[in-house]
């Protein structure tokens, strides 16, 4: 079993596409987080296990600025957050609260939260682009999260971006996105996803070597001699 710095090391060079071909190909064909999209360009690829926190909608009585004072609040997850996790957040897709500010992201940063990952929003955008916290998410909206949401638990399943999240999957986030890997495929995928980089990094040469697409993309037996001859060959 891979350890978690060995899972970090191997997936922080395997792109989310990558992944997902490795996934469709175990019969995993969502798990990608619709909606959740990097906050800032540029943001590095970043690998940690999902820490999950919940929101329902808002409901009068319960979504409240009182509620941030209450055992269970975003504030008492942060503080449970582990050090290079990632926080996933079920926010529904809602769009006009902001589930997390700059406060509360300087504090998952100070923590060493590696990422924070939603299919909602955040507020206080210029605030949290300074904590250094990568965010990847659905956009922003000035309104707090009370607004439109009531938040419920942490570490619990949750459904983000319409895939099923636990705690303890995989996440892996870059430019294209968000994709998760079950606790339970995570040593195969670190097996196979270098493996997979490699691949399509000969088919580019081939490409850009003008080499037609039939037969290479995906490579036909002949195609595969090749690649396994120019391995030897490395």
């Amino acid at each position: 079993m891979a350890t978690h710095a060995e899972i970090v090391e191997v997936l922080s060079k395997v792109t989310t596409a990558t992944i997902t071909t490795i996934l469709l190909k175990k019969g995993l064909r969502n798990v990608w987080l619709r909606g959740a999209r990097p906050l800032k360009a540029g943001q590095p690829r970043l690998v940690g296990r999902a820490f999950t926190l919940r929101f329902v909608p808002a409901r009068e009585d319960l979504a409240t600025p009182e509620s941030w004072s209450s055992p269970k609040s975003t504030r008492a997850a942060i503080e449970a957050m582990p050090e290079g996790c990632i926080a996933v957040v079920d926010a529904m897709g809602i769009t006009d609260a902001g589930i997390f500010g700059d406060i509360l992201c300087a504090r998952m940063a100070k923590k060493g939260v590696a990422a924070l990952i939603t299919d909602g929003v955040v507020r206080d955008v210029a605030g949290v682009l300074a904590t250094g916290l990568p965010v990847w998410c659905s956009g922003v909206a000035a309104p707090p999260s009370v607004a439109g949401l009531t938040f419920v638990n942490w570490q619990e399943p949750i459904a983000c971006g319409g895939v099923a999240v636990y705690p303890d999957d995989v996440i892996v986030v870059d430019d294209d996105g968000a994709v998760l890997i079950p606790a339970a495929l995570v040593d195969e995928v670190v097996k196979l996803g270098p493996e997979q980089e490699r691949l399509e990094g000969w088919i580019m040469e081939q490409v850009e070597a003008g080499t037609p697409l039939p037969g290479l993309y995906p490579p036909n037996e002949e195609n595969k001699a090749r690649y396994e001859a120019s391995k030897a060959g490395k």
